[in-house]
């Protein structure tokens, strides 16, 4: 693995852990505003409503990034897919004109 290859490993290691984190902390809150519409909760109570919501706001983010990582790697396929018809296309098209343009060119040589 190359330099560039491992610091982009580690930027995106470093990323996801931040992601992770972030996502953790916005169930933890979620699950705090639901607790204070709940007053009548423990200390022990509001802590595992919160580490439940925690715990189900991370698996539903996850779901929802792979589904994301999945549609991206759908589009980069029909993307890519695109990319060589248009290619072929230009390259037939070029080959074309290039025939027809020798051709003239010749026609207008003749004799």
């Amino acid at each position: 693995m190359s330099v560039g290859e491992e610091e982009r490993a580690l930027v995106a290691q470093i990323e996801g852990h931040l992601l992770l984190t972030a996502t953790r902390e916005e169930g933890r809150a979620a699950g705090a505003r639901v607790a204070d519409r709940l007053g009548w909760l423990t200390g022990t109570q509001r802590d595992d409503l919160e580490r439940a919501f925690e715990s189900e706001y991370l698996a539903l983010a996850r779901v929802s990034w792979r589904r994301t990582a999945q549609r991206g790697e759908e589009l980069r396929r029909e993307y890519e897919r695109r990319y060589r018809t248009v290619r072929q296309r230009l390259l037939t098209g070029f080959l074309l004109l290039s025939v027809l343009f020798t051709a003239a060119v010749l026609m207008i040589q003749a004799p």
